[in-house]
């Protein structure tokens, strides 16, 4: 009897129904065949940044940005293009409550993250929200990504260690140099994560400001190795 009233509980939360479309997904809930053949995937990247290169760009090598300033992460796995249907599945859990979306986008990512093989870290760490931000929009879409990751790939979940200590101006338009001067110290660490391999979760990387913040004040910290997790990278602007 419990298990049915969960299992009606899951269903209504996340129907087995495709979420672009609305057709059956069968075995493979959140995406029918057909929309997941769609994805835009961010297959010729950067092995470093994951920064989307052109078709003549070698992507055994990391880009010319990272080799003259490699960024304060190890690596950043990013399996698709901020284009749609990805961006739309984005915004819908971002700005619009659509938390059924988190659980599909964990797992793409973690289905992606298995495929490369990686080596698994100690700890999963969403980016954290403003606690002014927070209250407004009610959840982190990071914190959510994470908790269905940490679940599907059995990686611990710590949320508490890091803090944004204050609020930044909105990121959308600004480039790379405005995001930076936006977020230079913007984060802290309550306590060390006892960790010595970590992988920040995120929804989209644009410039990579905000991991390279936050993977900063983790390497001040002591950690030693700093990975970056998220769904979607846009390419680089400014």
């Amino acid at each position: 009897m419990v298990n049915k009233c969960v299992e009606s509980v899951r269903r209504f939360l996340y129907p087995d129904l495709c979420l672009l479309c609305g057709a059956n997904t069968g075995d493979d809930p959140g995406l029918c065949h057909g929309c997941r053949q769609e994805l835009p995937l961010n297959h010729h990247c950067c092995p470093r940044c994951a920064l989307p290169l052109p078709a003549s760009g070698d992507t055994a090598v990391p880009c010319g940005e990272c080799q003259q300033q490699p960024p304060p992460f190890d690596r950043c796995i990013s399996p698709f293009l901020y284009h749609p249907p990805i961006d739309w599945l984005i915004n819908g859990l971002k700005f619009h409550a659509r938390l059924c979306n988190a659980r599909l986008l964990a797992a793409l990512l973690s289905r992606s993250v298995a495929e490369k093989g990686v080596d698994r870290p100690d700890l999963l760490i969403p980016v954290p929200l403003h606690p002014g931000r927070l209250r407004r929009r009610g959840y982190n879409q990071a914190l959510e990504l994470a908790r269905h990751l940490g679940r599907q790939l059995s990686i611990p979940l710590n949320h508490g260690s890091c803090i944004r200590q204050r609020p930044t101006a909105p990121q959308a338009g600004a480039d790379r140099a405005q995001r930076q001067r936006n977020l230079r110290r913007a984060f802290a660490l309550r306590n060390r994560p006892q960790a010595e391999h970590v992988a920040l979760i995120d929804d989209v990387v644009t410039t990579g400001a905000t991991v390279s913040e936050l993977a900063e004040t983790l390497r001040r910290a002591g950690i030693l190795r700093v990975d970056v997790w998220a769904v979607a990278r846009t390419p680089r602007t400014g």
